[in-house]
Protein backbone atom coordinates (compact mmCIF):
# COMPACT_ATOMS: atom_id res chain seq x y z
CA UNK A 1 0.00 0.00 0.00
CA UNK A 2 1.62 3.27 -0.58
CA UNK A 3 -0.15 6.77 1.10
CA UNK A 4 -0.51 10.40 -0.22
CA UNK A 5 -1.29 13.22 1.44
CA UNK A 6 -2.15 16.54 0.63
CA UNK A 7 -0.19 19.16 3.07
CA UNK A 8 -2.05 22.41 3.93
CA UNK A 9 0.69 25.08 4.33
CA UNK A 10 0.68 27.79 7.12
CA UNK A 11 2.79 30.20 5.36
CA UNK A 12 0.63 31.09 2.35
CA UNK A 13 1.69 29.16 -0.51
CA UNK A 14 -0.66 27.04 -2.61
CA UNK A 15 -0.85 23.38 -0.39
CA UNK A 16 2.02 20.62 -1.52
CA UNK A 17 1.20 17.12 -2.77
CA UNK A 18 2.66 14.44 -3.38
CA UNK A 19 1.10 13.29 -6.40
CA UNK A 20 0.55 9.26 -6.82
CA UNK A 21 -1.75 9.21 -9.13
CA UNK A 22 0.85 8.45 -12.06
CA UNK A 23 1.84 5.53 -9.79
CA UNK A 24 -1.43 4.21 -9.58
CA UNK A 25 -1.93 3.80 -13.70
CA UNK A 26 1.22 2.71 -14.18
CA UNK A 27 0.59 -0.36 -11.17
CA UNK A 28 -2.55 -0.99 -11.80
CA UNK A 29 -4.04 0.23 -8.95
CA UNK A 30 -7.03 2.05 -7.65
CA UNK A 31 -7.09 5.25 -4.89
CA UNK A 32 -9.79 5.14 -1.89
CA UNK A 33 -9.78 8.61 0.29
CA UNK A 34 -9.70 7.79 3.96
CA UNK A 35 -10.10 10.50 6.45
CA UNK A 36 -7.65 9.00 8.76
CA UNK A 37 -4.72 11.09 10.40
CA UNK A 38 -2.33 8.07 9.90
CA UNK A 39 -0.84 5.32 8.42
CA UNK A 40 1.07 3.14 9.59
CA UNK A 41 3.62 0.33 7.52
CA UNK A 42 4.89 -2.04 10.45
CA UNK A 43 6.40 0.49 12.42
CA UNK A 44 6.59 3.91 10.45
CA UNK A 45 4.15 5.85 9.10
CA UNK A 46 4.37 7.01 5.60
CA UNK A 47 3.31 10.40 5.36
CA UNK A 48 2.08 12.26 8.26
CA UNK A 49 0.34 15.54 7.94
CA UNK A 50 -2.84 17.18 8.48
CA UNK A 51 -5.64 16.94 5.93
CA UNK A 52 -7.23 13.53 3.89
CA UNK A 53 -5.40 10.93 2.91
CA UNK A 54 -5.17 9.22 -0.56
CA UNK A 55 -4.85 5.61 0.04
CA UNK A 56 -3.19 3.95 -3.22
CA UNK A 57 -4.01 0.02 -3.05
CA UNK A 58 -2.99 -2.91 -5.16
CA UNK A 59 -5.78 -4.42 -7.24
CA UNK A 60 -4.96 -8.18 -6.33
CA UNK A 61 -6.67 -10.96 -8.26
CA UNK A 62 -7.95 -8.67 -10.59
CA UNK A 63 -7.02 -8.82 -14.75
CA UNK A 64 -6.30 -6.03 -16.92
CA UNK A 65 -10.67 -6.08 -17.22
CA UNK A 66 -10.34 -3.79 -14.75
CA UNK A 67 -13.78 -4.91 -12.34
CA UNK A 68 -13.87 -3.85 -9.08
CA UNK A 69 -15.95 -6.57 -7.02
CA UNK A 70 -17.85 -4.71 -4.65
CA UNK A 71 -18.97 -2.03 -7.33
CA UNK A 72 -18.90 -3.90 -10.42
CA UNK A 73 -22.34 -2.53 -11.97
CA UNK A 74 -21.60 1.06 -10.49
CA UNK A 75 -18.23 1.15 -12.61
CA UNK A 76 -19.46 -0.93 -15.79
CA UNK A 77 -22.65 1.71 -16.25
CA UNK A 78 -21.28 4.81 -14.78
CA UNK A 79 -17.63 4.70 -16.87
CA UNK A 80 -16.94 6.36 -19.98
CA UNK A 81 -17.40 4.14 -23.37
CA UNK A 82 -13.76 2.42 -23.93
CA UNK A 83 -12.65 1.20 -27.29
CA UNK A 84 -13.63 -2.53 -26.05
CA UNK A 85 -17.48 -1.22 -25.72
CA UNK A 86 -17.07 0.91 -28.91
CA UNK A 87 -15.89 -1.62 -30.75
CA UNK A 88 -18.51 -4.28 -29.76
CA UNK A 89 -21.33 -1.60 -30.27
CA UNK A 90 -23.54 -2.72 -33.37
CA UNK A 91 -23.50 0.01 -36.07
CA UNK A 92 -26.79 -0.88 -38.02
CA UNK A 93 -30.55 -1.69 -37.12
CA UNK A 94 -30.00 -5.60 -38.18
CA UNK A 95 -27.07 -5.78 -35.96
CA UNK A 96 -28.78 -4.61 -32.76
CA UNK A 97 -30.09 -7.01 -30.77
CA UNK A 98 -33.15 -6.81 -28.75
CA UNK A 99 -35.56 -3.95 -28.01
CA UNK A 100 -37.78 -5.17 -31.13
CA UNK A 101 -40.59 -2.46 -31.23
CA UNK A 102 -38.61 0.88 -30.52
CA UNK A 103 -35.98 -0.47 -33.46
CA UNK A 104 -39.03 -1.02 -35.91
CA UNK A 105 -40.59 2.52 -34.80
CA UNK A 106 -36.84 4.12 -35.54
CA UNK A 107 -36.68 2.53 -38.51
CA UNK A 108 -39.71 3.31 -39.97
CA UNK A 109 -38.95 7.17 -38.29
CA UNK A 110 -35.67 7.04 -40.81
CA UNK A 111 -37.18 5.84 -43.73
CA UNK A 112 -39.99 8.82 -43.69
CA UNK A 113 -37.30 11.04 -42.99
CA UNK A 114 -35.28 10.01 -45.96
CA UNK A 115 -38.18 9.62 -48.08
CA UNK A 116 -39.50 13.03 -47.95
CA UNK A 117 -35.64 13.97 -47.91
CA UNK A 118 -36.69 16.13 -44.76
CA UNK A 119 -34.38 16.49 -40.93
CA UNK A 120 -35.36 13.67 -38.96
CA UNK A 121 -37.43 14.89 -35.98
CA UNK A 122 -36.11 15.03 -32.55
CA UNK A 123 -35.86 11.69 -30.72
CA UNK A 124 -35.97 10.92 -26.56
CA UNK A 125 -34.26 7.73 -25.38
CA UNK A 126 -35.60 6.94 -22.16
CA UNK A 127 -34.24 4.22 -19.97
CA UNK A 128 -31.35 3.00 -17.28
CA UNK A 129 -28.06 2.87 -18.13
CA UNK A 130 -26.52 0.46 -20.45
CA UNK A 131 -29.42 -0.60 -22.16
CA UNK A 132 -28.16 1.23 -25.84
CA UNK A 133 -29.36 4.50 -25.74
CA UNK A 134 -26.17 5.88 -27.14
CA UNK A 135 -25.31 2.94 -29.49
CA UNK A 136 -29.24 3.73 -30.97
CA UNK A 137 -28.58 7.46 -31.55
CA UNK A 138 -25.00 6.34 -33.37
CA UNK A 139 -26.97 4.00 -35.50
CA UNK A 140 -29.57 6.77 -36.50
CA UNK A 141 -27.03 9.09 -37.33
CA UNK A 142 -25.29 6.00 -39.71
CA UNK A 143 -28.96 5.40 -41.24
CA UNK A 144 -29.41 8.57 -42.06
CA UNK A 145 -26.32 9.29 -43.65
CA UNK A 146 -25.18 12.39 -41.31
CA UNK A 147 -22.91 13.51 -38.69
CA UNK A 148 -23.46 13.20 -34.92
CA UNK A 149 -21.60 15.62 -32.54
CA UNK A 150 -21.94 13.70 -28.63
CA UNK A 151 -22.35 15.15 -25.40
CA UNK A 152 -23.58 15.46 -21.90
CA UNK A 153 -26.18 17.51 -19.94
CA UNK A 154 -23.67 18.53 -17.35
CA UNK A 155 -20.56 19.51 -20.03
CA UNK A 156 -23.00 22.47 -21.58
CA UNK A 157 -22.73 24.96 -18.11
CA UNK A 158 -23.50 27.67 -20.50
CA UNK A 159 -25.81 28.83 -23.16
CA UNK A 160 -22.32 30.05 -25.26
CA UNK A 161 -21.43 26.36 -25.61
CA UNK A 162 -25.04 24.90 -27.02
CA UNK A 163 -24.48 27.91 -29.34
CA UNK A 164 -20.84 27.15 -30.42
CA UNK A 165 -21.86 23.09 -31.21
CA UNK A 166 -25.40 24.00 -33.17
CA UNK A 167 -23.76 27.13 -35.16
CA UNK A 168 -21.07 24.55 -36.41
CA UNK A 169 -23.33 21.69 -37.87
CA UNK A 170 -24.59 21.41 -41.06
CA UNK A 171 -28.31 20.76 -42.07
CA UNK A 172 -29.30 16.84 -40.89
CA UNK A 173 -26.90 16.32 -38.55
CA UNK A 174 -27.63 15.32 -34.78
CA UNK A 175 -26.61 16.63 -31.64
CA UNK A 176 -26.79 13.68 -29.27
CA UNK A 177 -27.30 14.73 -25.39
CA UNK A 178 -26.80 11.99 -22.86
CA UNK A 179 -28.00 12.53 -19.31
CA UNK A 180 -30.24 15.21 -20.83
CA UNK A 181 -32.01 15.46 -17.62
CA UNK A 182 -29.07 17.60 -16.27
CA UNK A 183 -28.86 19.98 -18.86
CA UNK A 184 -28.98 24.03 -16.57
CA UNK A 185 -31.98 25.35 -16.57
CA UNK A 186 -30.17 28.15 -18.69
CA UNK A 187 -28.91 26.55 -21.55
CA UNK A 188 -32.02 24.43 -21.72
CA UNK A 189 -34.59 27.65 -21.87
CA UNK A 190 -32.00 27.84 -24.95
CA UNK A 191 -32.98 24.99 -26.52
CA UNK A 192 -36.61 25.19 -26.85
CA UNK A 193 -35.94 28.25 -29.92
CA UNK A 194 -33.64 26.12 -31.25
CA UNK A 195 -35.59 22.91 -31.67
CA UNK A 196 -38.52 24.64 -32.68
CA UNK A 197 -37.39 27.85 -34.80
CA UNK A 198 -33.70 27.09 -35.18
CA UNK A 199 -32.57 29.87 -33.82
CA UNK A 200 -30.55 30.89 -30.32
CA UNK A 201 -31.07 34.40 -29.03
CA UNK A 202 -27.78 35.20 -27.10
CA UNK A 203 -27.62 38.18 -24.82
CA UNK A 204 -24.52 40.05 -25.18
CA UNK A 205 -22.81 43.06 -22.81
CA UNK A 206 -24.99 43.85 -19.36
CA UNK A 207 -26.96 46.63 -17.73
CA UNK A 208 -27.72 49.29 -20.28
CA UNK A 209 -25.62 47.89 -23.58
CA UNK A 210 -27.38 44.41 -23.42
CA UNK A 211 -28.71 43.22 -26.59
CA UNK A 212 -29.94 40.61 -28.43
CA UNK A 213 -28.28 38.87 -31.51
CA UNK A 214 -30.30 36.09 -32.98
CA UNK A 215 -27.69 33.72 -34.39
CA UNK A 216 -29.80 31.20 -37.40
CA UNK A 217 -28.86 27.70 -37.15
CA UNK A 218 -28.94 24.46 -39.44
CA UNK A 219 -32.24 22.78 -39.13
CA UNK A 220 -30.44 19.53 -37.17
CA UNK A 221 -32.21 16.78 -34.66
CA UNK A 222 -31.23 16.23 -31.14
CA UNK A 223 -31.43 13.09 -29.61
CA UNK A 224 -31.66 13.25 -25.84
CA UNK A 225 -30.86 10.20 -23.40
CA UNK A 226 -31.72 9.73 -19.83
CA UNK A 227 -32.05 7.19 -17.18
CA UNK A 228 -34.50 9.63 -14.92
CA UNK A 229 -37.38 11.30 -17.12
CA UNK A 230 -39.29 12.40 -14.66
CA UNK A 231 -36.49 14.96 -13.61
CA UNK A 232 -36.93 16.59 -17.26
CA UNK A 233 -39.24 19.75 -17.66
CA UNK A 234 -42.66 19.47 -19.73
CA UNK A 235 -42.04 21.98 -22.08
CA UNK A 236 -38.30 20.36 -23.02
CA UNK A 237 -40.41 17.27 -22.85
CA UNK A 238 -43.24 18.29 -25.26
CA UNK A 239 -40.42 19.23 -28.00
CA UNK A 240 -39.77 15.53 -29.00
CA UNK A 241 -41.40 14.47 -31.56
CA UNK A 242 -40.81 10.68 -30.62
CA UNK A 243 -40.00 9.46 -27.57
CA UNK A 244 -39.05 5.47 -26.94
CA UNK A 245 -38.41 3.86 -23.27
CA UNK A 246 -35.99 1.01 -23.33
CA UNK A 247 -36.68 -2.10 -21.17
CA UNK A 248 -33.95 -4.62 -19.75
CA UNK A 249 -33.26 -7.09 -22.10
CA UNK A 250 -34.53 -11.10 -21.83
CA UNK A 251 -32.37 -13.69 -21.19
CA UNK A 252 -32.32 -15.23 -25.26
CA UNK A 253 -31.62 -11.40 -26.19
CA UNK A 254 -28.75 -11.43 -24.40
CA UNK A 255 -27.57 -14.79 -25.23
CA UNK A 256 -27.39 -13.53 -28.56
CA UNK A 257 -25.91 -10.45 -27.98
CA UNK A 258 -22.96 -12.94 -25.77
CA UNK A 259 -22.45 -15.10 -29.00
CA UNK A 260 -22.19 -11.87 -31.40
CA UNK A 261 -19.40 -10.44 -28.79
CA UNK A 262 -17.97 -13.81 -28.59
CA UNK A 263 -17.25 -14.06 -32.65
CA UNK A 264 -15.91 -10.55 -32.41
CA UNK A 265 -13.30 -10.97 -29.62
CA UNK A 266 -12.75 -14.82 -30.87
CA UNK A 267 -13.91 -16.31 -27.63
CA UNK A 268 -14.45 -20.15 -27.90
CA UNK A 269 -17.89 -20.34 -25.48
CA UNK A 270 -20.43 -23.07 -26.14
CA UNK A 271 -24.40 -22.42 -25.55
CA UNK A 272 -24.99 -23.11 -21.89
CA UNK A 273 -21.48 -20.70 -20.88
CA UNK A 274 -23.21 -18.01 -23.01
CA UNK A 275 -26.44 -18.78 -20.90
CA UNK A 276 -24.58 -18.41 -17.88
CA UNK A 277 -23.05 -15.13 -18.69
CA UNK A 278 -26.74 -13.85 -20.09
CA UNK A 279 -28.51 -15.21 -16.94
CA UNK A 280 -26.51 -13.01 -14.66
CA UNK A 281 -26.47 -9.92 -16.56
CA UNK A 282 -29.23 -8.13 -14.91
CA UNK A 283 -30.34 -7.45 -18.52
CA UNK A 284 -28.14 -5.24 -19.37
CA UNK A 285 -26.22 -5.38 -22.44
CA UNK A 286 -23.16 -3.15 -21.37
CA UNK A 287 -22.78 -5.35 -18.40
CA UNK A 288 -23.29 -8.59 -20.45
CA UNK A 289 -19.80 -8.03 -22.39
CA UNK A 290 -17.71 -6.63 -19.68
CA UNK A 291 -18.77 -9.72 -18.06
CA UNK A 292 -17.85 -11.63 -20.75
CA UNK A 293 -14.09 -9.97 -20.65
CA UNK A 294 -13.92 -10.86 -17.81
CA UNK A 295 -14.97 -14.64 -18.46
CA UNK A 296 -12.68 -14.47 -21.34
CA UNK A 297 -10.26 -13.62 -19.12
CA UNK A 298 -10.65 -16.55 -16.76
CA UNK A 299 -10.82 -18.89 -19.48
CA UNK A 300 -7.41 -17.73 -21.12
CA UNK A 301 -5.65 -18.26 -17.51
CA UNK A 302 -7.09 -21.05 -16.26
CA UNK A 303 -9.74 -22.95 -18.37
CA UNK A 304 -7.40 -23.06 -21.83
CA UNK A 305 -9.36 -20.68 -23.46
CA UNK A 306 -12.62 -22.49 -23.82
CA UNK A 307 -15.87 -21.53 -21.59
CA UNK A 308 -18.52 -23.59 -20.62
CA UNK A 309 -20.97 -23.27 -17.71
CA UNK A 310 -18.86 -24.51 -15.11
CA UNK A 311 -15.99 -22.23 -16.45
CA UNK A 312 -18.75 -19.17 -15.96
CA UNK A 313 -19.59 -20.03 -12.97
CA UNK A 314 -16.46 -19.96 -11.30
CA UNK A 315 -15.47 -16.87 -13.24
CA UNK A 316 -18.07 -14.88 -12.35
CA UNK A 317 -18.29 -16.72 -8.77
CA UNK A 318 -15.22 -14.43 -8.41
CA UNK A 319 -17.32 -11.22 -8.80
CA UNK A 320 -19.58 -12.29 -6.06
CA UNK A 321 -21.94 -12.19 -9.14
CA UNK A 322 -25.28 -14.67 -7.66
CA UNK A 323 -27.38 -16.71 -10.22
CA UNK A 324 -29.71 -14.01 -10.05
CA UNK A 325 -27.08 -11.17 -11.36
CA UNK A 326 -26.57 -9.42 -7.97
CA UNK A 327 -23.37 -8.16 -7.30
CA UNK A 328 -22.31 -7.50 -3.98
CA UNK A 329 -23.41 -3.86 -4.06
CA UNK A 330 -27.14 -5.16 -4.59
CA UNK A 331 -26.64 -7.68 -1.89
CA UNK A 332 -25.35 -4.54 0.51
CA UNK A 333 -28.19 -3.00 0.08
CA UNK A 334 -30.63 -5.87 0.73
CA UNK A 335 -29.39 -6.84 3.97
CA UNK A 336 -28.97 -2.75 5.06
CA UNK A 337 -32.76 -2.75 4.44
CA UNK A 338 -33.25 -6.11 6.52
CA UNK A 339 -31.05 -5.50 8.95
CA UNK A 340 -29.81 -2.50 9.91
CA UNK A 341 -33.83 -0.53 9.16
CA UNK A 342 -35.66 -3.87 9.94
CA UNK A 343 -37.26 -4.38 6.47
CA UNK A 344 -37.94 -0.90 5.76
CA UNK A 345 -39.66 1.46 5.26
CA UNK A 346 -36.11 3.52 4.98
CA UNK A 347 -35.88 6.93 3.25
CA UNK A 348 -33.32 6.93 0.47
CA UNK A 349 -30.37 9.15 1.79
CA UNK A 350 -30.44 7.22 4.92
CA UNK A 351 -30.37 4.40 2.66
CA UNK A 352 -27.44 5.36 0.82
CA UNK A 353 -25.34 7.04 3.78
CA UNK A 354 -25.80 3.51 5.10
CA UNK A 355 -24.33 1.55 1.92
CA UNK A 356 -21.35 4.05 1.52
CA UNK A 357 -23.07 4.78 -2.00
CA UNK A 358 -24.80 8.11 -3.56
CA UNK A 359 -28.51 8.37 -3.55
CA UNK A 360 -28.46 9.31 -7.14
CA UNK A 361 -26.58 5.86 -7.98
CA UNK A 362 -28.94 3.96 -6.39
CA UNK A 363 -32.01 5.71 -7.90
CA UNK A 364 -30.74 5.27 -11.25
CA UNK A 365 -28.12 2.17 -11.11
CA UNK A 366 -29.40 0.05 -8.51
CA UNK A 367 -33.44 0.29 -7.95
CA UNK A 368 -34.81 -0.42 -11.32
CA UNK A 369 -33.39 -3.99 -11.14
CA UNK A 370 -33.51 -4.75 -7.32
CA UNK A 371 -37.79 -3.26 -7.69
CA UNK A 372 -38.46 -5.23 -11.85
CA UNK A 373 -37.34 -8.44 -9.98
CA UNK A 374 -39.43 -8.05 -7.07
CA UNK A 375 -36.32 -7.55 -4.29
CA UNK A 376 -37.82 -3.89 -3.16
CA UNK A 377 -40.32 -1.86 -3.57
CA UNK A 378 -41.14 1.81 -3.58
CA UNK A 379 -43.60 3.47 -1.16
CA UNK A 380 -44.51 7.05 0.20
CA UNK A 381 -42.59 6.19 3.51
CA UNK A 382 -39.39 4.53 1.94
CA UNK A 383 -37.99 1.60 0.30
CA UNK A 384 -39.52 -1.67 1.49
CA UNK A 385 -38.21 -5.41 1.22
CA UNK A 386 -40.30 -7.80 -0.38
CA UNK A 387 -41.11 -10.99 0.48
CA UNK A 388 -39.10 -12.65 -2.12
CA UNK A 389 -35.97 -10.41 -0.30
CA UNK A 390 -36.40 -12.23 3.17
CA UNK A 391 -36.79 -15.74 0.95
CA UNK A 392 -33.27 -14.75 -0.50
CA UNK A 393 -32.04 -14.51 2.50
CA UNK A 394 -33.50 -16.94 4.27
CA UNK A 395 -35.77 -14.56 6.65
CA UNK A 396 -39.07 -14.39 7.82
CA UNK A 397 -41.21 -11.16 6.64
CA UNK A 398 -40.87 -8.92 9.78
CA UNK A 399 -44.62 -8.13 11.51
CA UNK A 400 -44.43 -4.04 11.13
CA UNK A 401 -45.23 -4.58 7.68
CA UNK A 402 -48.30 -5.86 8.26
CA UNK A 403 -47.33 -9.17 5.92
CA UNK A 404 -46.74 -13.18 6.56
CA UNK A 405 -44.90 -14.03 9.73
Amino acid sequence: MWGVWVIPSHSGQKNQTIDVFAIASAESVFIRVYPWLTLLDGHEPRFLAGGVMLAVESWRGVPHSGVMTDRFITDTLNKADTEFDISLRPGRFTDFVGQAKIRERLELFVQAAKGRNDVLDHLLLVGPPGLGKTTLAYIVAEAMGVNIKSTSGPVIDKPGDLAGMLTNMERGDILFIDEIHRLPRTVEEYMYSAMEDYVIDIMIDQGANARSVRLNIPKFTLIGATTRSGLLSAPLRSRFGLTNRLDYYDAEDLKKIVHRSSRILNVDIDEEGAAEVARRSRGTPRITNNLLRWVRDYAQVKAGNKIDRAVADKALSMLDIDEHGLDEMDKRILETILHKFSGGPVGINSLAVSVGEESGTLEEVYEPFLIQEGYLKRTPQGRVATERCYAKFGLKPSARQGELL
